[in-house]
């Protein structure tokens, strides 16, 4: 019995050091840096620097300043709030943040290198396959000559001029060479291969040698923007099959500001590998980076023309360019450390900067493509012959598409063909419009657009389609989203992920396609949200689908919310807003007043739920009121005439206008000697002609109050008395009618209700299922569970997506 003891004591000590180890391992890493806005310049960035103790490793780009404090530990799992409210506390400063450490990984396939061997570099010259048709380029004059400028390196890690690589004994720092040798390795010098642009001038970021925070993702995709034309990124999340990251607020900024003022306006080229996930069936389009329409994002495929096995298929993959695949097959022949060569380099780190490369060469025909015309040329001029995929499919005007590929190889030749006669796209617009939903038993929503014919901001044809998503479901990996065009091009934006366990979901995540580009967007859009693996337990929550197509146009926002059908998705309105009939609205219309009601949903788990605010009916005999009850009326019909907050009609009130002095209810008539009149502040007369005036008598009316009062105190007297007979009245007033249950349906509901001294008592409602779909206002049309059932707490109103065919 001892050892069995002591062995359920070890178990228990291994199960509670490894969940500690994950939650250190999942806990944000802050940093010693702090990224600042100050307004006022440089000077004043340093005045607020030198006096509360930080270093001013200088600016970024804009208002943004890098901040370092050496009494703050370099390394901690919580943030220093002190520092933090003292930087903003300084009036200057618009805007904080104590940097964190964020995971980026180099997309290499991480194998054994091999001795160098130097034969060919079959990618870029193959007779007998397919290559990227480098050569024709080069024979035109074309080697990315006067493409960057020298000044193109920084040392982020140690904010120095130098990027030289760290030398360790197991060359971890090697991936930035190859990928630049790859690029710009000089020709005719009998050292290794050739790059793409052997005549480009090439600079290093070194940025992955340290921790990477937001504010050293910034400062490198920011670097120098107008002398660096092209930015080539081999890096990026965790390719697990479970993360979902992206650039945080600096990044994101930094990817805006090289759009519209890079390179002097015509807008900086982010080139990035799309990930090595495909072992792990990650899904690039949850990688913030290649899912961005700010990057072009390129796959890979093998010598053979395959998909290799550590792609990942994403509709935002916009083309490919070869790399590593299985073993036998060639791998990418590059520049390495010490002087040496490899023809070893592999992944998708290895295809993106052939990418960029390429588009050197077509920056070099033509120096005024802008970041959007250089994404054109590489869909119109890329190839899908001889690439091999199970989904390739002819998107609405014609072109071939794929998730593992995107439009096909690129084609050097091709692009520096068109480049040459290329005329620049005009200025995008922006086109707004409302996505509307018809609830069904899938997740799916349709919205049929005009594309803003008609007006100065009207689209022609589409580019990017992102599909902006906030849901939660008990099991993230097993959702799949697509969406389908009016001509019928179906993009898969989120592909299931058996290893994304997080409940956590996607809060205002953004999902892109280019599948439909130069499709004219007029016609009806549908977005499908799909549980894939459903087995019965599953739930998820829909709260805020936004679509938004971007194309010769800007943003075109569709809100799905705005139109829809609130019954089908929320369960409450935002506060100031009251819930009606399918909508939210500011004020309630004639005939019904704000006020509180419970809801009679059933979900599967225990809620204790106060009402929410909806428009609720008024009384059958008011026109307006402030409650429901007969006593709450504000305005009464035609024929009616108010009296102390009610309604009576005219059998008991005569039509005829009060006396002088006296106040006039909505429902008086006015006398019969003065002439019907409209003006603002009365209505015109409804009384028939020729009826006659009787004189005007309040005794009906006192009557009737004092009827209804003497009603209601009777009725208080005999239900008072009922409570005290049946509850006792051992403690003064408090008493408690028994819970009632009603078994309606399935759905178990439970009420207690009674007089409580010190405390409210909140209504508990026991849920017992997932609703297949949302009732009406009095009915229930789902189906519980049995009483088995584990239950859940959820404390958010909104709907919940059971299986695929369920919301």
């Amino acid at each position: 019995m001892d050892a069995r003891v002591a062995l359920l004591h070890s178990w228990t000590v291994l199960v509670l050091l490894t969940a500690e180890l994950k939650w250190i391992d999942a806990a944000e890493v802050y940093t010693n840096t702090w990224a600042v806005q100050i307004v006022g310049g440089p000077e004043e960035a340093d005045r607020i620097a030198w006096e509360h103790g930080f270093i001013n490793l200088g600016n970024v780009f804009g208002d943004y300043y890098h901040f370092r404090h050496h009494a703050v530990e370099k390394r901690a799992l919580f943030g220093h709030r002190g520092m933090h409210i003292r930087l903003q506390r300084e009036p200057q400063v618009l805007w904080t943040e104590q940097q964190v450490v964020r995971k980026r990984k180099k997309r290499d396939v991480y194998e054994d290198p091999t001795d160098p061997d130097f034969l060919k570099q079959w990618y870029l010259s193959n007779p007998t396959h397919q290559d990227m048709n480098t050569k024709v380029a080069w024979a035109q004059g074309y080697t990315g000559r006067g493409v960057v400028d020298p000044d193109a390196s920084y040392d982020v890690n140690d904010g120095d001029a130098d990027p030289q690589p760290r030398y360790t004994q197991r060359n971890e720092n090697r991936h930035g060479t190859r990928c630049a040798g790859e690029v710009a390795a000089a020709a005719n010098n009998g050292v290794c291969g050739v790059g793409v642009a052997y005549n480009a001038q090439i600079g290093g970021v070194r940025m992955l040698d340290g921790e990477v925070t937001d504010m050293v993702e910034a400062h490198s995709l920011s670097l120098n923007p107008q002398h660096i034309h092209i930015y080539s990124a081999s890096w990026g999340p965790e390719d697990d099959g479970k993360s979902l990251d992206g650039p945080a607020k600096l990044a994101k900024e930094a990817f805006f500001q090289g759009i519209t003022k890079g390179r002097s306006g015509l807008g900086s080229i982010f080139v990035w590998a799309s990930g090595n996930g495909g072992r792990e069936q990650d899904s690039c389009n949850c990688d913030g980076y290649t899912n961005s329409i700010y990057t072009l994002s390129i796959s890979s495929t093998t010598q053979s023309g395959n998909v290799p096995w550590y792609s990942e298929p994403c509709s935002s993959t916009l083309a490919s360019t070869f790399s590593s695949g299985n073993p036998g097959e060639k791998q990418i022949v590059t520049t390495d450390l010490r002087q040496k060569c490899t023809d070893s380099h592999t992944g998708t780190s290895a295809s993106a900067p052939l990418a960029a490369g390429i588009i050197a060469l077509a920056l070099e025909a033509n120096m005024n493509l802008t970041w959007r015309d250089m994404q054109h040329l590489v869909v119109r001029t890329s190839r899908p012959g001889h690439l091999s995929a199970g989904d390739w499919k002819t998107n609405g005007v014609g072109r071939r598409v794929s998730h593992s590929y995107g439009y096909g190889l690129l084609d050097a030749g091709a692009m520096v063909a068109l480049a040459l006669n290329w005329t620049t796209l005009g200025p995008q617009h922006q086109c707004i419009h409302t996505m509307l939903a018809e609830p069904r038993l899938e997740l799916v929503f349709s919205k049929s657009v005009d594309a803003c014919w008609g007006r100065p901001e009207h689209v022609g044809s589409v580019e990017h389609v992102q599909a902006r998503l906030t849901l939660s479901h008990n099991q993230r990996g097993k959702l799949a989203v697509h969406l389908l065009s009016p001509l019928g091009t179906r993009s898969t934006l989120l592909f299931p992920r058996p290893n994304d366990f997080s409940s956590e979901g996607f809060n205002d995540w953004a999902f892109m396609t280019t599948h439909s580009w130069d499709e004219d967007p007029q016609g009806e859009w549908t977005l499908e949200v799909e549980n894939v693996a459903a087995d019965g337990r599953d739930y998820g929550a829909f709260t805020a689908p936004l679509l938004e197509m971007l194309d010769s146009s800007y943003f075109r926002s569709l809100n799905l919310l705005d139109n829809l059908p609130c019954a089908s998705l929320c369960l409450e309105c935002s506060p100031g807003f009251s819930l009606f009939l399918q909508g939210c609205v500011k004020l309630c219309p004639p005939g019904f007043t704000s006020g509180p009601q419970l809801l009679n949903l059933s979900l599967e788990n225990w809620v204790d739920l106060s009402s929410i605010q909806a428009c609720l009916p008024c009384n059958a005999a008011c026109h307006t009121c402030s409650g429901p009850g007969p006593a709450d009326c504000l305005s009464c019909p035609p024929h009616s005439h108010l009296v102390l907050a009610s309604c009576l009609h005219q059998n008991q009130v005569q039509r005829k206008s009060p006396l002088p002095g006296e106040p006039q209810g909505d429902g008086a008539q006015p006398d019969e000697e003065t002439p019907a009149a409209v003006d603002d502040n009365s209505r015109e007369s409804e009384e028939p002609p020729g009826l006659a005036a009787a004189p005007s008598t309040r005794l009906p009316a006192v009557v009737a109050v004092l009827s209804c009062a003497f009603i209601l105190a009777a009725f208080v007297g005999v239900f008072l008395l009922l409570q005290m007979r049946t509850g006792g009245a051992s403690l003064g007033w408090r008493t408690k009618l028994p819970s009632v249950f009603s078994q309606t349906r399935g759905v178990r509901v439970g009420f207690g209700f009674g007089f409580r001294r010190g405390r409210e008592r909140k209504t508990r409602i026991c849920y017992k299922g997932i609703p297949t779909v949302w009732g009406d206002e009095d009915t229930v049309a789902y189906e519980s569970e049995s009483d088995s059932e584990e239950v859940d707490v959820h404390g958010e109103r909104s709907a919940f997506i059971k299986t695929q065919s369920s919301i």
